[in-house]
């Protein structure tokens, strides 16, 4: 049993979510904001990815992540600013943001989801409680409350994908 079980399957449900939501979801769907004040489900998944990618990779391991090493940045045609998740993103630049086809968003999660599984389930109970200070949190705190906010995002985010694909499709996120 991995040390972080609570923290695998608590994402694993997420994901299984998303991947439901976003089956079928043509480009045009993906990048809709249902209001001017709204992200669209390309713009969640590409956030929601970033902070995963984020906080596996730099806060807790401090390796380069996904999305410079592997050129996610490049296949989304953004910079290489490993600290841009759209946290502090204004409006206009959540309109203003292009969504790269369906198959770079999806390639960027599954790649995401894949370094978050391999990870998680190489912890120790030891490692969970490793005190650190872990961006952007100034006070030292563990291992499993910096996963922990990591899992609260991820699944806030993976619900937001699930009601924009009801509100555009119907119920299509859950089976």
């Amino acid at each position: 049993m991995a040390a972080a079980e609570a923290i695998i399957y608590a994402l694993g449900r997420n994901w299984e979510m998303v991947d439901a939501a976003m089956d079928g979801l043509d480009e045009a769907t993906l990048a809709r904001q249902p209001a001017d004040q709204c992200n669209s489900i390309s713009w969640i998944l590409w956030h929601q990815n970033r902070v995963v990618d984020t906080f596996i990779h730099t806060r807790l391991r401090s390796l380069d992540q996904l999305w410079t090493r592997d050129g996610w940045h490049q296949k989304f045609g953004m910079p290489a600013d490993p600290e841009d998740r759209g946290v502090g993103w204004t409006a206009e630049q959540v309109a203003g943001w292009t969504a790269p086809g369906r198959d770079i968003q999806l390639g960027y999660y599954e790649a995401v989801k894949a370094a978050a599984k391999e990870y998680l389930e190489s912890l120790s109970q030891a490692d969970l409680e490793v005190q650190m200070v872990i961006p952007p949190v100034p006070e030292p705190r563990s291992v499993a409350m910096a996963l922990g906010q990591m899992t609260w995002d991820n699944i806030a985010h993976g619900g937001q994908i699930a009601y924009l694909r009801g509100l555009f499709l119907g119920m299509g996120w859950h089976r």
